[in-house]
């Protein structure tokens, strides 16, 4: 398994934004990236953590431990 998928993420529609929101609770708050296609912003979303945790682990940073709990935060992650 590689590290970025450790992390929950997932793509979300939002009504008020009348987009597909891309979402990785324990990396980031709120959106990461967002477009008109939830494939291709979950593929975008995917390119992004693994950039991230790249990036973290060439510089020694101690990546955060997964804690998301997916029926609970996902809810709060979103809103």
């Amino acid at each position: 398994m590689k590290a970025a998928d450790r992390y929950h993420h997932f793509v979300r529609w939002s009504e008020e934004d009348q987009l597909y929101i891309g979402y990785c609770p324990d990396l980031y708050v709120g959106g990461v990236c967002h477009g008109t296609n939830d494939e291709q912003v979950y593929a975008e979303l995917c390119g992004i953590l693994r950039d991230e945790v790249a990036h973290r682990q060439e510089n020694g940073e101690t990546l955060p431990a997964p804690s998301v709990r997916i029926m609970r935060d996902v809810e709060l992650a979103a809103a």
